[in-house]
């Protein structure tokens, strides 16, 4: 049996309902995933750590009560369906380009009861909102994502990040000739002691003035 524990030796505060909405996501997740491939079967004997865990990485930045978030190539629902259960007082627009993907959160977040989430098919620069955040999980490099998004936020994006970000940061400022001041970033191993995040980052970007 897949546990959703690891969750809360790191969130003990979480509700009793918002247990019971981490508790549900995997087999909904197998649901829809034996339907529309989401993630990979093999990751799946994983799916609390490298999914919903490594989601729950930005809880720990916690947005304030009101905050509109867009989740931008949300893919499945990360991060922004372990977030949205996390903070029922924000709301989460989640967009991907993918009907498929898109049904997929749609529906999961629908079985939740999150009242929350929006779910959005499309490209995240035909969408007309600004919103108060962007979070993403590895899309793509932050110089192709900047230019997309960089209209579209009042505060800050949060993006979760493997490899070198220091490097990415550099070249993304030097390719978009931007300055690293609104760039900051921090390992998630300083937040959770799982060896599996040994590689993780976070990287934050403030609005640009």
């Amino acid at each position: 049996m897949i546990e959703s524990t690891i969750i809360y030796k790191y969130f003990p505060e979480v509700t009793p309902v918002q247990r019971e909405q981490f508790d549900t996501l995997f087999s909904l997740y197998m649901e829809w995933n034996s339907k529309i491939n989401v993630i990979s079967r093999k990751d799946m004997d994983n799916f609390y750590m490298h999914h919903v865990l490594h989601s729950l990485a930005i809880a720990k930045y916690p947005f304030p009560d009101g905050a509109k978030v867009l989740d931008v190539g949300t893919g499945g629902g990360f991060p922004g369906i372990p977030l949205a259960i996390m903070f029922p007082n924000v709301h989460f627009t989640l967009c991907d380009s993918i009907g498929k993907k898109i049904k997929v959160a749609t529906e999961i977040a629908a079985a939740l009861g999150l009242e929350n989430v929006t779910t959005v098919c499309s490209r995240v620069e035909n969408l007309p909102d600004t919103y108060d955040y962007i979070v993403s999980r590895a899309v793509t490099e932050l110089k192709n994502f900047i230019p997309w998004v960089k209209e579209k936020y009042t505060t800050q994006m949060i993006f979760l990040k493997g490899g070198d970000t220091n490097m990415e940061i550099s070249e993304c400022a030097r390719a978009l000739k931007l300055s690293q001041k609104p760039f900051s970033s921090a390992n998630i191993s300083d937040i959770f002691d799982e060896e599996y995040f040994d590689e993780k980052r976070i990287i934050f970007v403030k609005k640009f003035g």
